[in-house]
């Protein structure tokens, strides 16, 4: 976890997996914004929700009274609330692997539509993967080069989508110049080249500040238990990081999800706290958000937890992404 390394408006905080530490009484500094106050000395859990009604609609207008969050079961006091839609760094891993050849230009065309449908202020990087991951295209705005990136193909029968996750990861926390965190992955089959095992993706995934995980599985479901493990390996990391699991039936539906996904991404409720337990013993807090009053029979999605670990040792980095 990390210390907010500068003064934050409240219209631009994001999800910082930090405990929070009461700063000392001492008179306002800084920027504000209502009554919260963000100094460089504040350490916040920072979440960001997502709530729908019955049909599947965006819940937009709930007052904070709204929400309760519970941290291993203890409700917390909120001292962040809002609903911004704030820039994001964003990750598109697309599968690049044999099987993709007659779907890649809709993909292509929907991963496109999703940048549309984004913040303008976003910062886009490509991942391409098949046995292997690479950078197609460095983080930009620019629609022409992001474009660019998706048509490289390079299709190769194999699908490494754990190593390309792991990859994403590691460029997010060395490069990303926004707070809020999204990775879109999209892939057809089931990993059988990575080298890093399921559990210890999922472990980094958790132990990311903020990026949330969404997954487009286009999946053969003649291949049955090949489909249900790819199924459930999607979901799992989609749901553990605050992100969303989806399986059309038809490449044609990706376009809808895609849009779909950037709409989410820019309606969600920022909510922030001071963990009651202060103890950085790297364990896993679990954290729910409980909808109440009214709002009691909407759903409300955010990442399942995060491990209370100390702020890392600084010039501590994660390995630079391959660029080609």
């Amino acid at each position: 976890m990390r210390r907010l390394s500068r003064t934050l408006w409240l219209a631009a905080v994001a999800p910082l997996w930090a405990q929070a530490q009461t700063p000392a009484p001492k008179p306002p500094q800084g920027p504000e914004v209502g009554s919260y106050i963000f100094r460089a000395e504040s350490r916040l859990v920072v979440l960001h929700a997502t709530v729908l009604d019955k049909d599947n609609h965006f819940v937009t207008n709930l007052q904070k009274s709204a929400f309760r969050v519970l941290e291993n079961g203890v409700e917390q006091n909120l001292r962040v609330f809002a609903r911004e839609d704030v820039p994001v760094s964003v990750g598109l891993i697309i599968d690049n692997s044999g099987s993709m050849r007659d779907r890649r230009e809709k993909v292509n065309h929907a991963t496109l539509a999703f940048v549309k449908a984004s913040n303008p202020r976003d910062e886009v990087f490509v991942v391409n993967f098949n046995d292997e991951a690479f950078l197609d295209q460095e983080f930009t705005s620019s629609q022409d080069l992001l474009q660019d990136a998706l048509k490289k193909i390079d299709q190769r029968g194999g699908t490494a989508f754990y190593d390309a996750l792991n990859m994403s990861l590691d460029h997010l926390k060395d490069k990303a110049k926004k707070d809020k965190k999204v990775l879109l992955l999209v892939t057809d089959g089931e990993d059988n080249a990575s080298q890093i095992t399921f559990e210890k993706l999922l472990r980094k995934a958790q132990d990311s500040e903020s990026t949330a995980i969404f997954t487009i599985g286009l999946l053969n479901e003649e291949e049955r238990r090949a489909a249900r493990r790819v199924r459930r390996a999607l979901t799992t990391l989609a749901e553990a990081t605050g992100g969303a699991a989806f399986f059309p039936k038809d490449v044609g539906e990706v376009d809808e999800i895609a849009q779909r996904v950037a709409l989410d991404i820019r309606n969600q409720y920022i909510l922030g706290y001071t963990p009651t337990n202060e103890a950085q013993d790297g364990s896993f807090r679990q954290v729910k958000i409980v909808l109440s009053g009214p709002a009691r029979n909407h759903s409300v999605r955010t990442r399942t937890g995060y491990y209370a670990r100390p702020a890392p040792a600084a010039g501590a980095g994660a390995p630079s992404s391959q660029l080609r």
